[in-house]
């Protein structure tokens, strides 16, 4: 009896140390005596101690700092750089071998050949141009560790430039022409609105004088139609009567002098200025032959 109960504990005790629970966040490798026997989804998973392994394997996407570095620009000038590298190791059985058979340590080779790679891209530009181009900084690097790391079962999800920090003095240099050029640029738009404003106002006054002019000549235009109304109506209502007029214009000038005057014996002239003087004028009659 007491070696059935030491068996059946025995036996639980080995049950319980080869337990294994694979998370839905990692992938397993069981080896046998060391060699690759199984893959071991998410789950239960027991294997015989002593003489199988599970190897984990994380699946989810990692972030790795590329330490920061000092390079060299193709203008001789010393750049602080740091970046960051996101990857995960495919899901699949392939995959996760190739992550743990074909590199010996797959974190600490991507961060060092992400720095290799930065030194290779930077060193062949300026500083201003690799500033400029952290687009094409980060899309060379993310092309190059993707060929890299194909046989590693590796995904490079995207590389992120942090930072390009150049010498104090430089950076202070480069400060100070980043404000020559945006006061430039202010300086450019003052005078720019000024000339705007400068061209309404003469563009208002255009339209100023325009507008005077429209109303003189309409003006104008409105007292010569006065006039040839006028000349019209002396033309139908006086025709015939002009040398009446005349003479009615001579009488009125000789009245307002006080002059003498002789008058013709027109008996209707001489109503006409009887009627102007306040008189009453009787005709004379002619004596007979």
């Amino acid at each position: 009896m007491p070696y059935v109960i030491f068996a059946i504990v025995v036996v639980v005790f080995i049950f319980l140390i080869g337990m294994r629970i694979v998370r839905p966040t990692s992938r397993g490798l069981v080896e046998t005596l060391g060699k690759y026997t199984k893959y071991a989804e998410p789950g239960f998973h027991w294997i015989f101690p002593g003489i199988q392994r599970l190897f984990l394997v994380n699946v989810t996407e990692q972030m790795f700092n590329a330490d920061p570095q000092v390079i060299i620009t193709n203008d001789n000038l010393n750049a602080t750089v740091d970046a960051q590298v996101y990857f995960r190791v495919k899901p699949d059985e392939e995959s996760v071998k190739s992550s743990v058979y074909n590199v010996n340590n797959y974190k600490y080779q991507i961060v060092n050949l992400a720095r290799t790679t930065l030194r290779n891209i930077i060193g062949t530009m300026t500083l201003k141009s690799a500033n400029s181009e952290r687009g094409r900084i980060n899309s060379d690097l993310h092309h190059t560790l993707l060929e890299e790391t194909a046989k590693w079962g590796i995904d490079i999800v995207r590389t992120e430039l942090k930072e390009i920090d150049p010498p104090k003095d430089v950076q202070e240099t480069m400060n100070k022409v980043v404000k020559a050029e945006n006061e430039k640029v202010a300086a450019v738009d003052f005078a720019t609105a000024a000339e705007t404003t400068a061209d309404g106002v003469k563009r208002a006054e255009i339209k100023k004088a325009e507008g005077i002019k429209q109303a003189k000549i309409l003006a104008a235009e409105g007292e010569a139609q006065a006039i040839r109304l006028v000349n019209e109506a002396a033309n139908m209502y006086f025709i015939g009567n002009a040398q009446l007029l005349r003479k009615l214009q001579a009488t009125e000038t000789a009245l307002k002098s006080n002059a003498k005057i002789v008058v013709p014996g027109n008996a209707q002239l001489i109503n006409v200025i009887g009627d102007m003087a306040g008189a009453n004028i009787l005709p004379i009659d002619k004596p007979k032959a």
